[in-house]
């Protein structure tokens, strides 16, 4: 039995590309590569209902999935991005391009004879155009193949050597879901994910946190809990050296509580309110300041006493 490893995204596209190889009575695997900025969180701290993720859709598939986290690889692809950026950070072709080759590197590496995306032809403006799907075609020695637009596409090396029947792939292209739509019914899928970007390096709001949290520490540098910290919250830059982190809602003061364990914390005590996370090292008078800050973003602004707990404060 032939192996084939698939790019599974959590979209609808990569669910019918594998499922489409799956028919052809070959062995899938899912491979899903974590960045911070897109794929699936292997900790899932910041998602609590993971119903349209890449599990989800192996879940559908039947098939196991190998989350890879590339946070730290992903950083040159970030900075120095040979192709260029899309409209915001998303250095999506380049992206694509480091993915599919890591993703080769793994399957070699663990005996699967090709690659499968559910890369659809003119659906994406930089990665996914009739000039630039070649590219990968050449970094992985011709061992890709793309189910949904295979027919549109040159043959590739699974249809020659009869790994795969060509006639049973498709001719799908363009932005629009119609024919991915009618697909999935045809395979009983009822449920599905809704189209998304995915990647919140595409997103304006996050790339603008993003650009303000590198001002504020002097260096394009990230780790992990870097990101995930811009995710959620109110960012209030408090100083020049000091970054407030105000928890939205219930599950947001959680999830800062779970991120920041050794950060100090503000929360008043007498009443409801926010978590405020500090960035920083704040004096004392700072900190009364902060605390102000903490009472604004509770039930009890405009009490007479308001009681604020604080959290591994050590003022030199």
């Amino acid at each position: 039995m032939r192996k084939a490893i698939a790019l599974i995204s959590g979209g609808l596209d990569s669910l019918l590309a594998a499922k489409l190889i799956i028919d052809q009575g070959i062995y899938v695997e899912g491979i899903n590569f974590f960045t911070g900025f897109t794929g699936d969180n292997p900790n899932h701290v910041l998602s609590p209902d993971n119903t349209k993720n890449a599990a989800w859709v192996a879940k559908q598939l039947k098939i196991k999935l190998n989350i890879i986290n590339i946070v730290d690889e992903f950083k040159p692809v970030l900075f120095n991005p040979k192709y260029g950026y899309g409209a915001n950070l998303n250095p999506c072709l380049d992206c694509k391009l480091f993915m599919i080759l890591k993703a080769k590197g793994w399957a070699i590496e663990h005996g699967f004879d090709f690659l499968v995306t559910g890369e659809v032809l003119a659906q994406r403006p930089m990665s996914q155009r009739k000039d630039t799907l070649p590219l990968a075609v050449k970094l992985t020695d011709d061992l890709i193949l793309r189910p949904l637009s295979a027919k549109l596409l040159a043959i590739t090396l699974p249809e020659r050597e009869g790994w795969v029947k060509r006639e049973l792939l498709c001719a799908i292209s363009g932005r629009g879901r119609k024919k991915q739509i009618e697909l999935a019914e045809q395979f009983g899928f009822k449920d599905y994910p809704q189209p998304a970007g995915g990647c919140l390096l595409t997103e304006a709001n996050f790339c603008k946190r993003l650009e303000e949290f590198w001002q504020f520490r002097g260096t394009r540098d990230y780790s992990l809990q870097d990101i995930e910290l811009l995710k959620i919250g109110r960012h209030i830059y408090f100083t020049p050296q000091i970054r407030l982190i105000v928890g939205r809602n219930e599950n947001e003061n959680r999830i800062l509580a779970e991120l920041c364990p050794d950060k100090i914390t503000l929360q008043t005590k007498s009443h409801p309110g926010a978590l405020v996370v500090v960035d920083g090292n704040p004096n004392s008078e700072e900190l009364e300041k902060i605390k102000q800050i903490a009472v604004f973003y509770s039930k009890g602004k405009g009490a007479e006493n308001i009681e604020v707990a604080c959290c591994n404060v050590k003022i030199l």
